[in-house]
């Protein structure tokens, strides 16, 4: 059963972007977001993120590049979406040292944004499978806020996998730059027990960004404080609770609090 982000009041469109076309939903006011759906799609629970960051001011343009939009998450579903971007060539999921033609066109659904919203640029999240897309869209300059939630592709299969940064070297190499002469910053989460999105690709990013490189790892080991299960993997949606509120929340607060830092000019700042 699926429930229309548009009874929600979220504008649907199509866009064509680096000769690829999917549908967008956009609501919002302020600086630009663009979100990234986990698998298998748009669900409620990322619909309720997304509608966080609205609360929270900011203009958000879900793309949508994959499953049924409003649709819940079924175990059949996540695995039907699955299989089918395993054999895309758009995720190129088991590829290391990939530029994946997907990123092309979330680049263009972010400048497309910047270019109508105030603030210095746009934010872009992915999570799970997408999580690493949003860095590899931040070799365009409007992309000041890029943002990891659990990265999982290339799927970590192998120990070479596990390592790889989830772009291609000449993509990385463009963001490590602009580390040094434009002030890009990165934000990572992940839970620390989570093969699907592996501490090594972690540990890479941050050999190669540095201080620039900002990680969240939130404790799901055996006998963590929080009761984190061993299959906790969802950090901005399945696994929020808030009252009381528990790391996870406390991670999605500070993922607006870095979008806000990123986006928005001192001069647009509150006193």
């Amino acid at each position: 059963m699926a429930t229309s982000p548009e009874a929600a009041g979220w504008r649907r469109a199509p866009f064509t972007g680096a000769g690829q076309t999917y549908d967008c939903f956009e609501k919002g006011e302020g600086p630009g977001i663009v979100v990234i759906p986990e698998i298998p799609g748009l669900t409620p629970e990322v619909l309720g993120y997304a509608e966080h960051l609205v609360s929270e001011g900011f203009t958000v343009v879900i793309a949508s590049p994959f499953g049924t939009p409003g649709k819940s998450e079924s175990a059949l579903y996540v695995l039907g979406t699955l299989s089918r971007l395993c054999v895309s060539k758009e995720f190129r999921a088991f590829a290391a040292d990939a530029e994946r033609p997907i990123t092309q066109f979330l680049r263009a659904v972010a400048a497309d944004l910047a270019a109508r919203t105030p603030g210095r640029g746009v934010g872009v999240i992915g999570m799970c499978f997408t999580g690493g897309f949003g860095l590899a869209t931040a070799v365009d300059d409007v992309v000041r806020a890029p943002v990891l939630s659990q990265p999982s592709v290339p799927l970590p299969l192998t120990a070479k996998l596990r390592r790889d940064p989830g772009l291609s070297r000449r993509e990385l190499d463009v963001v490590k730059e602009r580390t040094r002469t434009d002030g890009l910053c990165v934000l990572g989460l992940r839970f620390s027990k989570d093969p699907m999105a592996p501490a090594d690709r972690f540990t890479t990013l941050g050999a190669e960004l540095g201080d620039a490189f900002e990680v969240i790892e939130l404790d799901s080991g055996p006998g963590n404080s929080e009761g984190y299960g061993k299959s906790a993997h969802s950090v901005l949606t399945r696994e929020i609770k808030e009252n009381p509120p528990n790391s996870a929340f406390h991670a999605r607060a500070r993922t607006v609090e870095f979008f806000r830092e990123r986006l928005i000019s001192h001069a647009q700042s509150p006193d």
